[in-house]
């Protein structure tokens, strides 16, 4: 008997707690990171990572497309996830910075047993983390899809699950890595796809994001003050909210970061006539040529001293700053309420950083509640906080107010 097919006994109202416990009980053992695979790939990292099919390639001609529409599906059943987590994956239509026509892929999960509720399955919209920028860095060629377990609590608890790529992983576009704008459009796309590959899914909706997809989910939500899409009810942000510049400057106090050629491609992407020479130095440059064949951190980077990778005053160019300008969140009020999630412990992204962006989204009169986790390993907050996050998507989903404690 599967760990999920366990749960399943567990559906009268009396049993509900002791459900929800043994969900969260899966989501702290099994809140895996994605694996990242580099070249060459280790035979461990071969098994883990499925091969790019031809699913994935773009219509030549692209036929006109609106945001969300669906090109194609297939379901999909070669992903490490429980027997009755059904897959499909998905690619559709979205827009690039530029507002060009697009596509995107994804993977929409749903269970497999007994019957949706009146309505369809409410919906959990999932934005990942940076995986790199390579087609094959999409979540959806990962065998556990990044955090499968994690998703699959989900679903064992009566959502779907639609997990986007973003554009460029998995989907022969370019990749605008890190931009918040970029992904959150993808997030906002998958849902009518999904909807058009799985009609059993409902009209309702909340965006959950971990580490730099939380700035991709406030992002979903500031972009609804112009979509006024009904069946939005808000977002959850786990660890790693703020703003990309002040990653950024973290970034360059490590000793070794690739990050600043991530961030060259993911500039360039948006700003076409950037010049990468005027930001990188020719070691870095020699990183951005391997950006899009690799996935995470490059075999090499150890021996890079950041200093010989980027360029004095590279935060002073003119379309680096355009960058962290419309990467700066709190700059549009945001529709839904907005759950904020970090463990004290982060040194990756202290709650130092996020403060600011918090105060902003409580100063244009967000409604935000944001939770600080002390003693935990940051590594380990988005399942020690499955409690709380099904708390609070239940509420929005029941229509009950959302709490706030903004000062």
């Amino acid at each position: 008997m599967s760990w999920k097919s366990s749960l399943a006994g567990f559906t009268s109202p009396g049993h509900r707690s002791l459900r929800i416990a043994l969900a969260i009980t899966i989501a702290i053992l099994f809140a895996d990171k994605p694996v990242i695979a580099q070249a060459p790939a280790k035979r461990s990292q071969t098994l883990r990572t499925l091969p790019l099919t031809s699913f994935y390639d773009t219509p030549h001609p692209l036929p006109v497309g609106k945001p969300g529409e669906l090109i194609r599906s297939e379901p999909f059943e070669e992903y490490e996830l429980p027997p009755e987590v059904s897959a499909v994956r998905i690619l559709y239509h979205s827009r690039s910075a530029a507002g060009e026509d697009v596509v995107a892929s994804g993977v929409v999960l749903t269970p497999s047993e007994g019957k949706p509720p009146a309505g369809g399955w409410p919906v959990i919209a999932w934005a990942h983390e940076a995986d790199g920028v390579g087609r094959s860095c999409a979540p959806s060629l990962m065998r556990n899809l990044g955090h499968g377990p994690f998703l699959s609590m989900y679903v064992n608890l009566g959502y779907a699950v639609v997990a986007t790529d973003y554009i460029g992983l998995g989907s022969n576009f370019r990749n605008a890595f890190l931009d918040a704008q970029s992904n959150a459009t993808d997030v906002i796309g998958s849902i009518p796809a999904a909807r058009a590959a799985v009609p059993q899914l409902g009209t309702k909706w909340i965006v959950m994001g971990e580490d730099d997809g939380s700035l991709a989910a406030v992002a979903v939500a500031e972009k609804q003050s112009d979509i006024r899409d009904a069946g939005y009810l808000g977002s959850i942000a786990i660890s790693g909210l703020a703003d990309a510049k002040d990653l950024y400057v973290k970034s360059s106090q490590e000793p070794s970061s690739s990050m600043f050629a991530l961030l060259a491609y993911g500039v360039k992407t948006v700003y076409p006539k950037f010049q990468v020479t005027d930001m990188l130095t020719e070691k870095g440059r020699a990183l951005y040529q391997q950006m899009d064949q690799n996935c995470g951190e490059t075999a090499a980077i150890g021996q890079v001293p950041t200093p010989e990778i980027v360029k004095p005053g590279w935060e002073n160019n003119e379309f680096v700053k355009q960058y962290f300008t419309r990467n700066s969140l709190g700059q549009t009020r945001a529709q839904g309420a907005i759950l904020v999630i970090n463990a004290n412990a982060d040194r990756a992204v202290p709650v130092t950083v996020t403060a600011p962006v918090i105060a902003r989204l409580c100063k244009q009169g967000d409604r935000v509640q944001w939770e600080r986790y002390t003693d935990l390993d940051p590594g380990r907050v988005i399942g020690d906080s499955a409690r709380d996050q099904i708390t609070w998507i239940e509420a929005r989903f029941a229509g009950r107010p959302a709490p706030s404690n903004c000062p």
